[in-house]
């Protein structure tokens, strides 16, 4: 199957981003643009971020997942401790987390550390899930090989059983994780290529230096 998409072209021409707009602290302009793109009508999801980790066979590897809270200290997601996204921060925590809204032509590109957030706050989260999303997280041995879809199935009708009338914990294995962020770059498409890239690194004594870098 061959397609030619060398002349696939977009002109980005919606915002700028320059230095004098910029706060001190990037959470700050993160806090700007997530407001902006959660209350546009053009982007869908705008807490799904793709996180990418080095796995334990040496490979990168990326993959969706939701923000579900973000803070002065960082990001939090929610997966199983055990699968292999979890496996491989256990074993290096170094990950990088993106976030793309192609209707507002911007990026966001953060490197940081994924430490487990404590339990009780993973408790909390948990609690407000529907009992689907709870039963589920029970029921699946994320990122381990299954027979078929209704290995699956029955083994969500198993907990369905189980836990029936019953408050549903959350698995020990369940939980969060914060990444910390080091750095995080600010891409606003513009015209010619030449696009706005402001990075914030984090530096020894906890300020943010601010640079531009060449599209």
């Amino acid at each position: 199957m061959k397609k030619d998409l060398s002349n696939y072209r977009k002109s980005y021409e919606k915002e700028e981003l320059l230095e004098s707009n910029c706060p001190e602290n990037p959470m700050e302009l993160f806090q700007k643009w997530f407001i902006n793109a959660d209350e546009s009508e053009t982007v869908e999801e705008p807490n799904a971020m793709t996180v990418a980790t080095v796995g334990l066979d040496g490979f990168p590897k990326s993959r969706v997942v939701l923000l579900k809270k973000y803070t002065w200290e960082g990001f939090i997601f929610y997966t199983n401790y055990k699968s292999e996204k979890g496996l491989a921060i256990e074993n290096n925590n170094k990950v990088s987390v993106s976030f793309f809204w192609p209707a507002l032509e911007q990026q966001i590109i953060i490197k940081g550390n994924a430490e487990k957030i404590a339990e009780n706050l993973s408790d909390g989260y948990f609690d407000s899930r529907p009992d689907g999303s709870k039963l589920g997280a029970w029921a699946s041995n994320q990122s381990t090989v299954v027979k078929s879809r209704k290995e699956l199935e029955e083994s969500l009708q198993g907990f369905e059983k189980q836990f029936n009338n019953k408050e549903i914990p959350r698995p020990k294995h369940w939980g969060g994780y914060m990444v910390k962020p080091i750095s995080i770059e600010f891409w606003q498409g513009r015209p010619n290529r030449l696009h706005d890239r402001i990075r914030y690194t984090l530096n020894q004594d906890f300020f943010w230096k601010m640079e531009r870098l060449a599209p």
